[in-house]
């Protein structure tokens, strides 16, 4: 697929790339960053760069990188906007995000705004401010950097007794979080934001181990570095790190009470089934002993976040960052997570083809875990839950009047189902096909993929994969399915709370079939059951009851998620 023109975008805009929050003077201090945010709505209104990305998103697209094009579209969209009194959009997000990117080289990052609603959730100028000094100490400390150099020297060393006797803070002051690549991609997704969380409160650089697929998905989030891990990092065989390892979290803290002398490097395994012992590092305050090991290796597959909020050490810090509890993945993800060029237009060639011109748009993604096949109850509970929130209208049975005659103008709806099956897509269309709808609504049901199987790391699959999420958030209301971590990434990319089918047991519809989920959070399938202040590590209690912000989830009872307090 032929990617878009490498200009940057401020060649052409007259962008000043020096501008006091564009450069590595934005983060250089916290004075900088605090008049960044204090300055914010007047910057916005005063550059040329939330006025060009006013424009309409199809003409980037049909512009091609041709020279001369981007005067082109900016001439005629302005006279557009002018004639329909079109209202611009924040591309920036609220300060979440910053400009001076090369806007052709990732579309998304500044044009996904046009296919979604406003921001559901603002964000807080304390989590504008911390975005701001992680993005300073990535550049500082990542990869290319001297300190990035010497770190990776000093891990590769083999040397014992030096990184359990220098803080980080003495080493330039780098600490760095590796996060292996792991499990489908929606727990990928899922660790990356909340590890990207965990590495702020904590200083450390964030770098992902990339896989076979990484590159292919997601544009950089940083601007002058990277946070993928080179392909020369010194460690072997991280990959196959288990909870067994010398280095792991459990290890350290229990059988060598908190001492990292003669390791490299401490490995934390919070896979959603690891064991007690790993689980502490939930409550670590990050002063116990990982502030003496420049190097931690993260393995997850699951949305860790919910476990962080129950750590008291971090609740003053997360309550500045985040006063709506319900909006950490949402805002975190449109922060982080952009998806290539590639993926990109995969995703905005079907919703201009399918679903753009819908007068209401519903997601509806499938996951089944009891085999590829398709089943009855799982179509039947679909049509249960859709009637019974009334996501979708009745059909008129068959000989009985024909039918009831649409309105001069007929209210349309496009209905957007994601799995790995298409008979279920099928069935709903053909549904609407052979019989009118109740209400005189037109509905067309679209399905852009359907592999049988799911894969991992495989790089055309994933990138479908995550185009259908991203179409997904682009819905207005979106039906889950439960314990599914695509489900969950599709709602909470859009700042949708979705309707979540629970799991079905003998084949058989729940009743209810589905429930409307108390927050747009993901679940967290794997937290700790033990309380942060007595680490009483056996003896399970109720973490869902501790505070009022972490609750038990819908489709997991076991898992725990963020919402905001009850009133």
């Amino acid at each position: 697929m032929e990617r878009e023109s490498s200009t940057p975008a401020s060649s052409w805009l007259g962008i000043d790339e020096a501008a006091p929050f564009a450069g590595k003077k934005a983060t250089k201090d916290a004075a900088a960053t605090d008049a960044f945010v204090r300055r914010w709505p007047k910057v916005v209104n005063a550059t040329l760069v939330a006025f060009i990305m006013t424009m309409p998103p199809l003409l980037i697209l049909l512009g091609g990188g041709r020279p001369g094009a981007p005067a082109v579209w900016i001439k005629s969209t302005v006279a557009s906007l002018a004639a329909r009194g079109e209202p611009k959009k924040d591309v920036l997000l609220g300060g979440l995000l910053l400009p001076g990117f090369d806007e052709q080289s990732c579309v998304s990052r500044y044009q996904s705004v046009y296919y979604r609603k406003n921001m559901t959730r603002p964000p807080s100028p304390h989590l504008l401010r911390r975005l701001r000094q992680q993005e300073a100490l990535q550049r500082r400390c990542g990869p290319g950097t001297a300190a990035y150099w010497r770190a990776a020297e000093r891990l590769g060393s083999r040397r014992n007794g030096t990184a359990g006797d220098d803080f980080v803070a003495t080493v330039d002051g780098c600490g760095y979080l590796v996060l292996i690549s792991y499990r489908g991609l929606g727990n990928r997704i899922l660790a990356i934001t909340s590890a990207f969380l965990y590495a702020m409160l904590t200083g450390r650089v964030l770098l992902l181990d990339p896989g076979k697929t990484m590159a292919d998905l997601f544009c950089e989030p940083f601007q002058a570095t990277s946070w993928m891990l080179p392909g020369d990092f010194p460690l072997e065989h991280f990959r196959d790190l288990g909870e067994d390892a010398p280095e792991s979290y459990g290890n350290v803290a229990v059988n060598r009470s908190g001492s990292v002398a003669g390791l490299r490097f401490v490995y934390a395994h919070l896979d959603h089934a690891a064991t007690p012992a790993n689980r502490l590092l939930y409550c670590d305050d990050h002063r116990q002993f990982l502030h003496r090991v420049q190097w931690v290796i993260l393995r997850t597959d699951s949305y860790i976040a919910p476990g962080i909020f129950l750590n008291p050490a971090y609740k003053e810090e997360l309550d500045m960052m985040f006063p709506n509890k319900d909006a950490v993945f949402y805002l975190l993800s449109r922060y982080l997570l952009h998806p290539t060029n590639d993926v990109w237009g995969m995703v905005t060639r079907f919703y201009h083809s399918y679903l753009k011109n819908a007068d209401e748009r519903l997601g509806v993604q499938i996951r089944v875990f009891d085999g590829d096949e398709p089943f009855q109850h799982i179509l039947d509970q679909i049509l249960a839950c859709t009637s019974q929130e009334h996501l979708l209208p009745g059909v008129v049975v068959s000989g009985h009047g024909g039918g009831v005659a649409p309105p001069p103008i007929a209210r349309s709806k496009a209905v957007l189902t994601t799995g790995l099956n298409s008979w279920y897509h099928d069935s709903i269309r053909d549904m609407y096909w052979r019989s009118p709808s109740a209400t005189g609504e037109v509905v067309s049901v679209h399905q852009p993929s359907h592999e049988l199987h799911q894969h991992f790391f495989r790089s055309t699959h994933d990138m479908k994969a995550l185009a259908e999420m991203y179409l997904l958030s682009l819905t207005d209301k979106i039906v889950t399915s439960g314990w599914s971590t695509f489900g969950y990434v599709g709602a909470g990319l859009g700042g949708l709370t979705p309707y979540i089918m629970i799991k079905p047991e003998n084949h058989t519809v729940p009743n209810p079939p589905c429930v409307r989920a108390m927050s747009m959070e993901p679940c967290d399938h794997g937290p700790p059951y033990f309380e942060c202040t007595k680490k009483e590590i056996d003896k399970i209690i109720d973490t869902g009851n501790l505070v009022p912000h972490v609750r038990s989830c819908e489709d997991v009872p076991w898992g725990r998620k963020l919402a905001d307090p009850i009133s």
